[in-house]
């Protein structure tokens, strides 16, 4: 008697991610690197084939949150091993890079540590681990480029996909690990992100927002054999049918030059939203940090935008107390803030990473002192996100919706300015980008109703440009 052999049983998956959105997207593609394994997404750790911790080197204490999710994995691991499976454990991700071999010493149960430039080898580093004792280490910078070895198979994002187009960092900022981590400025050639782009619309995507630690440096290769910079990257990208929303984060003000800030007034797809950190408003501070820009620079590039697009939002960066930062400076800061106007922000105090130059700086600001100064800038921030959306009330928006809301009946999405929205609805609207009526306003987000019989992006234009 014949017959077909049955499937071998799936192997499960369990990702963990820390930080910034290029990590989400570095973890998406790390299980469909690992997918051809046989590996299928798992929803907790426990019981896993294979767990990975995508770590990120930017937030306080890293490294100490590595450490205590390694210990209780340990128990996971020997719970797995008492079952007579097997648990393989990865570290990857900025401190990955950054920590290598000290990982493994303090660690001795983990099986591979990977840098972010090296996830397209972890099949090869799994069946390393498998069939040998000891830990794989990876965290060389490869001489090629880990996207031409990605499959182009992805899962998909759902109606809100990234799209990572540039990694690395050449500016070196004093307090910043990401040069160190993940390397030099790289440009993916624009036919790969095209490629990509259209492979995400494919599946569902309706909004793609493009990723990069410094996004606006991007500097691919063209079909014509030119060097293409941001703003034609997004009007080739606004041309794919189906895509109705562009984004692109994070950006560096040395990089916000007169095309990308024209592509704002040229592309209607692209979102009147930019994230654009500056992290003080101090030039002595600036200079400290070697941003490379002035207060006066980031105001000026600032009205150009809003002079393009009068309804872009702003979102930015800030650091309290980096080191040698004076009141005066603070002040400077606050002063800064007040002037542009802030739609959301991040804002977090000085910690030092081992290796910046600003670590072993002198002056160090006490604890207490960036703890006062951080909350004043988080509250002028706060009142500045409330005033934004409280601005958006009775306004007529676009709304692309993306799941089911908190409550039974609700549907939630995004508005052009990236605010969360919740409307009565059916759930059949995701997907869609739907005309709606601001009905109430919360400090992160805001209510809406459907508007019948409208299409999606015909409010009027007094209302587009209200911001």
């Amino acid at each position: 008697m014949t017959g077909s052999s049955p499937a071998a049983p799936r192997k499960r998956l369990f990702v963990k991610t820390w930080g910034c959105q290029m990590n989400v997207y570095d973890s998406a593609r790390m299980a469909d690197v690992l997918a051809p394994l046989g590996y299928a997404p798992a929803e907790t750790p426990e019981g896993a084939d294979m767990v990975i911790l995508n770590t990120c080197h930017i937030r306080e204490k890293a490294s100490e949150k590595l450490f205590s999710e390694l210990g209780r994995l340990r128990e996971a691991k020997r719970a797995k091993e008492a079952e007579g499976g097997r648990m393989v454990l990865a570290v990857a991700g900025c401190v990955a890079q950054a920590e290598g071999a000290e990982i493994t010493a303090r660690s001795p149960w983990v099986d591979i540590v990977l840098g972010p430039q090296s996830y397209h080898r972890l099949p090869e580093m799994v069946a390393r681990a498998t069939r040998a004792a000891g830990a794989v280490i990876e965290t060389d910078f490869p001489a090629e480029a880990k996207f031409d070895h990605l499959p182009e198979a992805a899962a998909p994002q759902g109606p809100i996909a990234f799209l990572t187009i540039q990694e690395g960092c050449d500016k070196f900022c004093s307090f910043c690990v990401v040069p160190y981590t993940r390397g030099s400025e790289y440009s993916r050639p624009v036919a790969a992100v095209v490629a990509e782009a259209r492979r995400l619309v494919a599946q569902g995507a309706r909004e793609v927002a493009l990723l990069g630690q410094n996004v606006n440096a991007y500097h691919g290769e063209g079909p014509d054999g030119a060097t293409w910079g941001l703003g034609r990257l997004l009007r080739e990208l606004a041309g794919i049918e189906g895509l109705a929303r562009l984004r692109y984060t994070t950006s560096h003000p040395r990089d916000m030059d007169d095309d990308l800030i024209a592509a704002h007034a040229e592309i209607p797809a692209l979102m009147p939203f930019l994230h654009l950190p500056v992290q003080s408003g101090s030039d002595r501070v600036l200079k400290a940090m070697n941003r490379g820009h002035a207060a006066a620079d980031f105001l000026r590039i600032v009205e150009k935008l809003r002079a393009a697009r009068p309804d872009l939002a702003l979102s930015s960066d800030f650091i309290a107390g980096h080191p040698g930062e004076t009141e005066d400076d603070h002040r400077d800061t606050l002063r800064l803030i007040e002037r542009v106007g802030f739609a959301q922000a991040f804002s977090f105090k000085y910690s030092p990473r081992p290796g910046t130059p600003a670590a072993g700086a002198p002056f160090q600001v006490p604890e207490v002192e960036k703890d006062r100064r951080l909350h004043e800038i988080q509250h002028l921030l706060r009142e500045q996100q409330l005033a934004f959306n409280r601005s958006r009330h009775g306004l007529r928006i676009d709304v692309l919706f993306t799941g089911p809301g908190r409550h039974p009946g609700q549907v939630a999405g995004r508005s052009p300015w990236l605010q969360p929205v919740h409307a009565e609805a059916p759930l059949s609207l995701v997907g869609q980008v739907v005309p709606c009526e601001v009905v109430a306003t919360h400090p992160n987000s805001l209510a809406a109703r459907l508007i019948g019989g409208e299409r999606a992006g015909d409010q009027p234009e007094q209302e587009k440009a209200a911001a």
